[in-house]
């Protein structure tokens, strides 16, 4: 048969009819028997039992027990339109010269980077984006926020310039070579040093940066279209799995310093501080627990150097949080803190120096720092079992001063199985860690599960993080469906949006990818993911048994937590009456455009 003889759709659908009856006639001859004979309903009985046992085991099962009938009948809507687009939208025999438009087949769960624009147009988009998503609980400051906002506030404001070791004279100069941005203090709008661009440049003299952006080849439009793919990672890197985690983590931790460069500049770092939680804000996201490495320096306005250490930006943090909270438009967030962390391939003289300085400053800052954490690729870091005896010093030191800083560690970001990498799940939850950041490998270890269930820690889950991280080729093998099978407490993070593709939209590509990606979840399913980041916030301090209590009891009590707990499903259950009312029987979720 010729393209140009290709049967219709009719004719399709009559061959199928005949073939059914020429099945059944056949299997009847045969002596197969039918699916409604006893016996055979007897084993699918069976069958459903078994899956419902299984199911009962989940994370979520008590959440999904204790659905409302509004929040039930929302969750049937939502698995509907799910269910539409995925044989719409996320399905290429729908599509129209699909394949001259798109390098790829579409379908559900495909790669971030290749589904982004596809997904934020969808009508779940739509539904995800407006749901109340709790609390963020793993993410890195300075890879947070809008980097086309970060680029005009630098233009904006007089003095920032830009260095580099060399010149960035040739493609792969301006590729690989180092530079960073600053502050500099009576800082001509022009300078005579040669262009950064040219062979000519000094190393480490800096060009203001709007010469240095009018010198660019192609200009300023090409010059922020260079910063952009220097300080993220780009889709060409993000879908070359080929490569291996360890090539792209070398481009990932180069974007930190860019960034942080440039946003460490007070009057930047103020409205980035502002404007970071008012998007975080218009996400549904209600609080959220930084990251924050302390290496690239703080400059105060119109200062000549740069401080010489962090109080500056603490101060400046805690007031930007509390002036948002207490503003118009910050109405109904509930806050944020800071999570410490030092750089785990440091020497030991730098993690205790930078130990001693997170102690110092929750001395000063008491209710802005929450906990510590070790932070950098796990793989080519130091483990956590090499780092106990800095640890153990750090608690004794900490109790030596009166403070209880926590520990939120990062663990198991990796591939590895039973290498002294993945081991550092076991460490952690030794040593007591409040949370697991990202756990990636825990679904290998059953006793280790067990554990972290008996003992209520939550892991920190950051799926496109992992994806584009090359941990996992997309969220259809991402092992948290694993994890909330086995009932072990976890929620979604967004972990470092700037760099890794999700932008300003805060976590709601990575609630997207879940809903659509995991048949097991449904909108229950990340309710119930979006409820336990509430349960699991560090609002406050308090003691190692009042925290296991507090996360114990849940909306129970008149705690803050469990007071919050509470605040979030009565915004959920407007949210799904939303969803009802918007996209129930009487709505056509067809015109939802």
């Amino acid at each position: 048969m010729t393209d140009t003889d290709q049967p219709t759709q009719e004719q399709l659908e009559d061959l199928q009819l005949a073939d059914d009856a020429d099945d059944d006639a056949f299997l009847q001859e045969e002596g197969v028997p039918t699916i409604d004979q006893p016996f055979i309903q007897k084993y699918l009985d069976g069958r459903d039992n078994l899956i419902a046992n299984e199911k009962r085991q989940r994370s979520d099962h008590v959440f999904r027990e204790g659905l409302s009938p509004m929040a039930a009948e929302a969750s049937a809507i939502v698995s509907a339109i799910r269910f539409e687009e995925q044989q719409t939208l996320w399905n290429a025999q729908f599509e129209d010269n699909l394949a001259k438009q798109e390098p790829v087949e579409v379908h559900p769960g495909m790669m971030f980077s290749f589904a982004k624009d596809r997904m934020e147009s969808s009508k779940l988009w739509k539904i995800v984006k407006k749901m109340p998503k709790g609390t963020l609980l793993h993410c890195h400051l300075e890879a947070m926020g809008d980097l086309d906002w970060l680029m005009e506030e630098a233009f904006s404001i007089g003095g920032i310039c830009i260095s580099a070791e060399g010149p960035l004279a040739s493609d792969e100069a301006r590729r690989e070579g180092y530079f960073i941005f600053q502050y500099v203090k009576d800082a001509p709008t022009t300078s005579d040093t040669p262009s950064l661009w040219t062979e000519g440049y000094q190393a480490n003299k800096f060009i203001p940066i709007k010469q240095a952006a009018d010198s660019f080849p192609g200009g300023k439009d090409a010059f922020i279209a260079w910063f952009k793919s220097r300080a993220s990672i780009t889709h060409e890197e993000a879908v070359q799995h080929h490569l291996g985690p360890n090539a792209i983590w070398r481009k990932f931790t180069s974007c930190f310093p860019v960034l942080a460069s440039l946003q460490r500049y007070e009057p930047i770092f103020r409205k980035f501080i502002r404007n970071m939680l008012r998007q975080l804000h218009e996400d549904g996201v209600k609080w959220v627990d930084l990251r924050s490495v302390f290496m690239a320096p703080f400059t105060k306005t119109g200062a000549a150097q740069p401080d010489e250490n962090f109080e500056g930006m603490l101060g400046a943090t805690q007031e930007e949080i509390d002036a948002y909270c207490e503003s118009e438009e910050g109405k109904g967030f509930w806050g944020a803190r800071l999570i410490w962390t030092t750089v785990r391939a440091f020497s030991n003289r730098q993690i205790v120096e930078d130990m001693k300085e997170c102690i110092r400053l929750k001395q000063i800052f008491p209710d802005l720092i929450a906990g510590y954490d070790l932070v950098g690729q796990e793989d080519v870091g130091r483990c956590l079992a090499e780092l106990t005896p800095l640890l153990f010093w750090f608690k004794k030191s900490c109790a030596e001063e009166g403070v209880d800083i926590p520990f939120f560690f990062h663990a198991g970001e990796t591939l590895g199985d039973g290498d002294e990498v993945d081991e550092n799940l076991f460490d952690a939850v030794l040593l007591g860690t409040r949370r697991i950041g990202h756990g990636f490998s825990l679904y290998k270890h059953p006793l280790l599960i067990d554990m972290v269930k008996d003992k209520k820690i939550l892991v920190e889950s950051c799926p496109v993080s992992n994806e584009v991280l090359r941990l996992t080729s997309s969220i259809m093998s991402h092992p948290l469906p694993a994890l909330l099978a086995r009932g072990v407490p976890c929620s979604l993070c967004n972990d470092d949006p700037a760099i890794l593709g999700q932008g300003k939209s805060g976590m709601t590509h990575d609630f997207w990818q879940a809903l659509q990606g995991w048949e097991n979840l449904g909108l229950s399913g990340l309710a119930s993911l979006a409820e336990n980041s509430v349960r699991w916030a560090a609002y406050e301090d308090c003691s190692a048994k009042e925290w296991s209590e507090e996360v114990k009891q849940g909306a129970v009590g008149k705690s803050l937590r469990a007071e919050r707990m509470r605040e979030w499903a009565l915004e959920f259950e407007k949210f799904c009456q939303w969803v009802v009312l918007e996209f129930g029987a009487d709505s056509d979720i067809n015109t939802l455009d």
